[in-house]
């Protein structure tokens, strides 16, 4: 059977305005969308009930129900880079456009974050970064830049913290986690094995372990003690990283008002070690 994304990629131009309004958002939301009422789906579509029924019927399905369970099937297969940029080359009418269109996209994706934002689970994981003897951050491919700029930061505060992203030294890292360190690992959809490997082995070893992933399915979930979901799909071949990052940044911003005094001291102390060298242009 066909897969159900690529089945709407490839009617999108047989569709009308309002069916390619449904698409466009099936497509940016595929993670959430397949558990999504008749309802819930033409809100945020902005179409009718109607519309939504006659899509599922327009695309071969005998009605919502049938295609709603073809959608959460499809939950587990992610799609490939290549049927990523052609839905990306499908779905926008021009070049200005989209552009514009990306930016909004973007700005939806923050404010689904933070509707469905799990406080409680971000207060925790902020004292377990303060709490812990050693941070490790296990990070991978294009999630490496959110690695990155995490252990710049809390590196910056606490001089306890190490990005891991080479495959190869992961098991030789890993090696040394007690029960008093934490593992952050950052993965998104199509995730990759080494990171869930990484924090698999750190669960087994004992370490707190905080997972910063797309979705409840991850496959991040079943080893972390600690999960904070960020958005990051959109129709393109490249991942959305506007929302995990705002979601890191305020995950730094929360430690260090936490350790506002100490980290307070350990900065002043900084700055004359940066003018010493003269780091910042003047």
């Amino acid at each position: 059977m066909q897969e159900v994304y690529q089945i709407i990629t490839n009617k999108l131009p047989e569709m009308s305005k309002s069916q390619r309004k449904i698409a466009k958002y099936v497509l940016d939301n595929a993670e959430s969308v397949p558990f999504f009422t008749v309802g819930q789906l033409a809100k945020m579509a902005e179409v009718s009930e109607a519309t939504v029924v006659r899509f599922s019927t327009f695309l071969g399905y005998s009605g919502y129900p049938e295609w709603q369970k073809a959608m959460q099937d499809s939950v587990k297969r992610q799609l490939t880079t290549v049927e990523r940029l052609k839905i990306s080359d499908d779905i926008y009418d021009s070049e200005d456009k989209a552009v514009y269109e990306m930016f909004q996209e973007e700005i939806v994706r923050i404010q689904k974050m933070a509707d469905q934002f799990d406080i409680i689970a971000f207060h925790q994981a902020v004292q377990a970064i303060i709490d812990a003897k050693r941070i490790f951050i296990v990070a991978n491919r294009s999630a490496v830049s959110l690695g990155f700029f995490m252990e710049f930061y809390l590196d910056l505060l606490f001089q306890n913290t190490e990005l891991i992203r080479n495959p190869n030294g992961i098991s030789e890292k890993l090696f040394r986690i007690t029960e008093g360190d934490i593992v952050i690992g950052i993965s998104y959809a199509r995730y990759t094995k080494n990171t869930i490997d990484a924090i698999s082995f750190a669960k087994e070893r004992g370490a707190n372990v905080i997972a910063i992933t797309d979705t409840m399915f991850s496959p991040l979930i079943p080893y972390s003690n600690i999960t904070l979901c960020s958005p990051s799909e959109m129709p393109s071949y490249i991942d959305s990283f506007v929302a995990p990052l705002s979601l890191v940044n305020a995950l730094l911003t929360a430690v260090g008002r936490k350790k506002r005094k100490e980290i307070e001291k350990h900065l002043t102390d900084l700055e004359e070690v940066w003018d010493r060298f003269q780091i910042f242009h003047k």
